[in-house]
C-alpha cells in the first residue's frame, strides 16, 4: 500500500513523514525543500504475529508494511505547472490513497503561504489544483473516443460517462463524491483520476490540541471541527495528529514513546492513527499464515475469497487451489496457540473457493499444480 503525503507548504508535511518514516527527509521553514518524493516503508505492528511467531518459534517474522511518499508542497497553479506543480501532481497518479495535511494551529514562526490560517481554503486550494488537472485528463479521453465513435458505437456509453464526470468536477466538487453503479466506479478508477482517490485528512494541532483519542483530540479546536465537517460531506476520513509531538515520539525507544503518550495524555501515536484509517478507509483487512520457517502477515481486500488469498502468497497457491485449513487467531489463543487443541474442539475450518478470508485468519493453503 502506497499513500502520497501532500499538503500547502508549511503546513508539517515533511515534519510528520519525518517522524513516522524516521528518513530524514528535510524540514525547512520555505516551501519546495522536497523536490523529489520521499519515499519511507513502515511496518505495520500486529500483535498476533509477534505473539504466533513466539508461539511457534519462528526462524522469521515478516509484517506488513505501508509505503509513505512525501510529495512537495502544492500551491495555486500547479495544474498549470506553477512552483514545479505538474510534476507533484503526477507523483499523486503513482498512489493508492492521498494523506492530506492540513495545519490547524496558530504560531507566528511559521509562515502561511496565504498568510493566514484557514484549514477549509487550504483544502479547497489543493482540491482545485486536482480538479482542473483531472478535467484536462477528461477532455483528452473524450477527445480521442469522441475521434474513435464513428468506427465503434459502443464508446458512445464512455463519452457519456466521461462528461458526467467532467460535468460534474467542474462544479468544484471531487469525483470521490459522485453516486456511481458498480462498473461506472470501476471504469472511473481505472482513469486513475486525482480526485477519486480516497483521501484521509490530517488534523496537524498544536500539542495541547493533541490529547485524547482520534474523537476527542482537537475537540475544542474550531480548525479541527471545520475539517471534520468537510470531510463528512465528501466521505472522507480525518486523523487529528501533532506533527511536532510525532518529531519527538521518533526520536525515543518504545518504552519512552508510551511514557512519553502517557503523560500527554495522547491515547494513539499519528502513525497509529494513520495506519488504522487507512486500513478503514482502503477497506483492508489481514491474514496470517504462521509455522517454524515463517510467521507472516498479508494485506488482502476485505471480500477476497481464500483462491485470491493464497495468490498472494504465489500465483501456484491460486491456480492449484484445493482448501484452506483455517482457524481464528482468537479461537487458537482461547486454546494457547496449539493446534491440536483447536480440532478437538472443531475449530480448525477447512474452507474452499467460496470462503472469504476475515482479519486475523490464520490460513494454511492446500494446493496441486
Amino acid at each position: 500500500m502506497k499513500l502520497g503525503i501532500v499538503g500547502l507548504p508549511n503546513v508539517g508535511k515533511s515534519t510528520l513523514f519525518n517522524a513516522i518514516t524516521k528518513a530524514g527527509a528535510e524540514a525547512a521553514n520555505y516551501p519546495f525543500c522536497t523536490i523529489e518524493p520521499n519515499v519511507g516503508v513502515v511496518t505495520v505492528p500486529d500483535e498476533r504475529v509477534t505473539t504466533l511467531s513466539e508461539i511457534y518459534h519462528s526462524k522469521k517474522t515478516i509484517y506488513t508494511t505501508i509505503e509513505f511518499c512525501d510529495i512537495a508542497g502544492l500551491v495555486k497553479g500547479a495544474s498549470k505547472g506553477e512552483g514545479l506543480g505538474n510534476k507533484f501532481l503526477g507523483h499523486i497518479r503513482e498512489v493508492e490513497a492521498i494523506v492530506h495535511v492540513v495545519r490547524c494551529f496558530e504560531d507566528s514562526n511559521v509562515v502561511h503561504v496565504d498568510g493566514q490560517i484557514d484549514p477549509v481554503s487550504d483544502i479547497e486550494t489543493i482540491n482545485m489544483e486536482l480538479i482542473l488537472s483531472d478535467m484536462e485528463v477528461l477532455e483528452r479521453r473524450i477527445t480521442k473516443a469522441t475521434k474513435m465513435l464513428k468506427g465503434d458505437k459502443s464508446l458512445q456509453k464512455e463519452i457519456d460517462l466521461l462528461k458526467r464526470v467532467s460535468d460534474f468536477i467542474s462544479e468544484g466538487k471531487v469525483a470521490r463524491m459522485m453516486d456511481l453503479e458498480e462498473d461506472e466506479a470501476a471504469f472511473v478508477k481505472s482513469l486513475d483520476l486525482l480526485t477519486y482517490k480516497p483521501v484521509i485528512y490530517a488534523a496537524n494541532v498544536a500539542e495541547e490540541d493533541a490529547a485524547g483519542d482520534n474523537e476527542t483530540a482537537g475537540v475544542d479546536n474550531p480548525y479541527v471541527q471545520a475539517v471534520k465537517a468537510y470531510a463528512a460531506e465528501e466521505g472522507s476520513e480525518v486523523v487529528v495528529i501533532c506533527a511536532k509531538v510525532e518529531a519527538e515520539l521518533a526520536e525515543l525507544d518504545d518504552e519512552e514513546r508510551e511514557l512519553f503518550l502517557e503523560e500527554l495524555g495522547i491515547k494513539e501515536s499519528g502513525l497509529e492513527k494513520l495506519i488504522k484509517s487507512s486500513y478503514h478507509l482502503l477497506d483492508l483487512i489481514s491474514f496470517i499464515t504462521t509455522g517454524e520457517d515463517e510467521t507472516r502477515a498479508w494485506t488482502i481486500k476485505r471480500g477476497t475469497l481464500a483462491p485470491q488469498a493464497a495468490g498472494k502468497i504465489h500465483t501456484d497457491f491460486e491456480k492449484g487451489f484445493i482448501r484452506s485449513e483455517t482457524i481464528a487467531y482468537d479461537k487458537l489463543m482461547e486454546c494457547g496457540g496449539k493446534l491440536s487443541a483447536a480440532k478437538e474442539h472443531g475449530w480448525l475450518r477447512s474452507e474452499g473457493k467460496e470462503y472469504e478470508v476475515k482479519d486475523g485468519d490464520i490460513c494454511h493453503f492446500l494446493f496441486n499444480v
